[in-house]
């Protein structure tokens, strides 16, 4: 994409990565901060955990805030989404015969979580099925409220997709749930840094999402954001510190979530270094060079191994993933093949029975990375037995 950007990440430069979505890739000046900050720690860990760390912990936070639009005593860190999402499902106190409304294309893990949580409340977790390909933003709040009974609760909805990389439109679906009293619930994983994320305009109730993904910061980085009116429901899965805190602060939710025993917290305090790194360079001109070279190439990969694309090739549905759907009766030796033969990391998803190869472009990729696994495709179709088409 851009040489001198290609340049600043670590990823081994014999590998042709397209799989950025699934962990990120921290750049070399982001990364370097994370290590001058556990050298800090290292050096003096009792001054760093009881002084210095919590102070470094504030402005991170603060400026996570200011990134996504929220007040910033309305975001703790947290490891992951997973852990996020857990929290809230376990504390949501469902009772039996009550239904979360998700949709049949969320993140495998969450699903999980909501499974295991519904259950033991003798609650539902309704997957509810959404047309695919797209048509358009009504056909899938049409499609999702179908799911809708007097049963549900609550609402979960991931506004960009794992397997299918579709964006959702949460805003509107969260606007009609808040109208009918529900309670909105968003993964938000693969959203900031990647699209455009305003909490304050989107009101969803309950927002996760990833910094060590899109926004390029070390792994173990993520946020979850609670309206101050859902802050008290949420006890921390570990009891520690922060409860009945000797030195309480104004927030119970920041005691609760952030005061958890000794651990490495060194990722979350990246973040101002990592929001830099993307101001500096002019990351909203780099996602929209991502987003087209993506986007620009989705039907062409469509054509080759015989499918369709899963929605319009519109910004509206695409950011810079694409999910090709593809017929293969072996899927993890289709994503060895391609590994260890091509040199290309990509993942081979499943979701309802069905396949997907997903690439996503980033900074440091480029159409000759698309084009060589699209004759690495090609010729793996002309062999035989890995790609029906």
């Amino acid at each position: 994409m851009q040489t001198n950007l290609k340049s600043q990440f670590l990823l081994d430069p014999s590998i042709t990565y397209l799989n950025f979505g699934a962990f990120g890739a921290c750049p070399r000046p982001i990364f370097e901060e994370y290590q001058r900050i556990q050298l800090e720690l290292e050096t003096e860990p009792s001054l760093f955990f009881t002084r210095t760390g919590p102070e470094y912990l504030k402005r991170s936070r603060e400026a996570l805030a200011a990134y996504i639009n929220c007040n910033a005593d309305d975001v703790v860190y947290t490891l992951n989404p997973s852990y996020a999402i857990n929290t809230v499902a376990k504390n949501l106190k469902l009772n039996a015969g009550d239904e979360v409304l998700s949709t049949n294309i969320e993140y495998g893990a969450l699903d999980r979580t909501w499974d295991y949580y519904c259950k033991k409340a003798g609650a539902k977790y309704v997957r509810q099925p959404i047309q695919l390909p797209l048509v358009s933003k009504e056909q899938i709040i049409d499609d999702f409220f179908k799911g809708l009974t007097d049963k549900t609760k609550v609402v979960f909805i991931g506004q960009i997709t794992s397997a299918t990389a579709l964006i959702l439109p949460v805003k509107e679906i969260c606007e009609i749930a808040k109208a009918k009293g529900l309670m909105t619930i968003v993964d938000g994983a693969h959203v900031a840094g990647h699209i455009p994320l305003n909490l304050a305009e989107l009101q969803a109730d309950i927002y996760t999402g990833a910094c060590h993904k899109w926004m390029c910061s070390p792994k173990g980085c993520s946020f979850l954001y609670v309206k101050k009116e859902f802050q008290k429901m949420l006890d921390p899965l570990v009891i520690s510190w922060g409860y009945e805190s000797l030195t309480p602060s104004h927030s119970q939710f920041l005691d609760y979530h952030q005061k958890q025993g000794t651990s490495d917290y060194s990722a979350f305090l990246t973040v101002p270094k990592a929001i830099q790194f993307l101001k500096e360079n002019n990351w909203p001109a780099v996602a929209t060079a991502c987003r087209e070279l993506s986007q620009k190439n989705y039907a062409r990969f469509c054509e080759l191994v015989g499918s369709k694309p899963l929605c319009p090739v519109t910004n509206e549905f695409l950011g810079q993933m694409c999910s090709i759907p593809i017929k293969t009766s072996a899927p993890e030796k289709l994503h060895d093949l391609l590994f260890d033969k091509y040199k290309i990391e990509i993942p081979v998803m499943m979701q309802n029975g069905s396949y997907f190869i997903r690439y996503t472009i980033q900074a440091f990729n480029s159409q000759q990375d698309l084009d060589h696994l699209y004759n690495s495709l090609k010729e793996i179709i002309v062999q035989g037995d890995l790609i029906e088409v």
